[in-house]
């Protein structure tokens, strides 16, 4: 089976940004974060972790900042209740991250926190930083920016890993 997005990773990231799958709409236009209601683009760039508020399309353009991209599903699309655990390549991202070693693995919602786990939902799980670690690689978990999600979204954990990434990227 095919990806419906392609990793965008590379050596020396700063971060990696970790959702649980892409959404119907990204999957159509090929492009990670592409409904028109999720928060992603607008909030890095009001973070300032963007010079400009990127377009879904210019994805890529991440790496030039040392930040990359994936999801743990990787061969479906939809919403995190239309996924099943099976679809979920946890084994996939740890070799991703052993392999390419980010400093920080950020998961866009709890949901991929709980499915990089192998947790059922019920398993509590508070935003910020976790206390597992891969190697030299820190884990933090954010509100989702999916529209869907709307009801839980608080941008100052997003405003806390951007002070991290950028107290990282000043010291390279």
């Amino acid at each position: 089976m095919n990806d419906v997005l392609p990793d965008v990773l590379d050596h020396g990231l700063i971060l990696l940004f970790c959702g649980t799958a892409a959404s119907d709409a990204s999957a159509r236009v090929g492009a990670y974060y592409a409904n028109p209601t999720n928060a992603f683009w607008p909030t890095l760039h009001v973070t300032g972790m963007t010079p400009r508020r990127l377009n879904p399309q210019d994805f890529r353009e991440l790496l030039d900042l040392k930040i990359g991209l994936t999801d743990l599903v990787k061969c479906s699309s939809g919403s995190d209740s239309s996924l099943r655990r099976r679809d979920f390549l946890r084994e996939r991202l740890l070799s991703s991250i052993r392999r390419y070693r980010p400093q920080i693995v950020a998961f866009t919602s709890k949901a991929a926190w709980r499915g990089w786990n192998g947790w059922s939902s019920p398993d509590v799980v508070s935003y910020g930083w976790q206390a597992e670690t891969l190697g030299e690689t820190a884990f933090y978990v954010l509100p989702s920016p999916s529209g869907a999600a709307r009801g839980y979204w608080d941008l100052q954990p997003w405003r806390e890993l951007a002070d991290e990434y950028f107290r990282r990227l000043q010291a390279i």
